[in-house]
């Protein structure tokens, strides 16, 4: 399994050179900006990580780096750190999908439990990316008929509701097992719920 990719966005110089070197040392791979500009300038979404982010920094906060980074269909985990916590600001902190909100100067072991949680959090991230993009690779009517597969109908039952012979719906189950990699149904109905269909 690859060291977890952590990114650290904080304008104080001495925090990201003291979090740098605690994660390195505990075997992660880390990536440190000095502000969020320079980091969407640079972030690259074939590098996938999770985001240790400052709350308060001169002209795009926090928050505001997260949402810039939603809006560009990025979901990787964040944790946000500061040295002003309140209530309020936890509270949009979690409302916006932050994965924990931790108060410097950052307790050691809280912040690489906090990580360990968002490592969790990208992994399912990153398999719900990849069963999109499988899913993506399935005609209107190959997805039909996954669906109808998931519900428990039988070939048959299905060549029947959609007007065709069962050889053909055996057509499609073949192809739709060759495209996502498999031919069970149960995994079939997790992938289905894990990416369900754009209506």
């Amino acid at each position: 399994m690859k060291p977890l990719r952590v990114y650290i966005v904080d304008d104080d110089a001495a925090v990201r050179q003291a979090l740098s070197l605690l994660l390195s040392t505990c075997g992660m791979t880390v990536e440190t900006f000095a502000d969020p500009e320079t980091f969407l300038a640079h972030v690259d979404t074939a590098r996938p990580g999770c985001l240790l982010i400052d709350l308060r920094m001169p002209l795009v906060s926090g928050l505001q780096l997260k949402a810039a980074l939603t809006a560009r269909g990025v979901h990787w985990p964040a944790i946000m750190i500061t040295g002003h916590g309140d209530v309020n600001a936890c509270r949009r902190a979690f409302k916006a999908g932050i994965v924990d909100f931790l108060t410097k100067p950052v307790d050691e072991q809280v912040l690489l439990d906090a990580l360990a949680a968002a490592a969790k959090v990208l992994e399912e991230v990153l398999e719900r990316q990849e069963t999109h993009a499988l899913l993506a690779n399935l005609t209107e009517r190959e997805r039909e008929v996954m669906d109808l597969v998931c519900r428990g109908w039988a070939s048959k039952e299905i060549a029947a509701a959609l007007a065709v012979s069962p050889r053909t719906i055996d057509a499609h189950r073949a192809n739709i097992a060759e495209k996502l990699g498999t031919s069970s149904v149960a995994d079939l109905v997790r992938m289905s719920i894990a990416a369900p269909p754009s209506r």
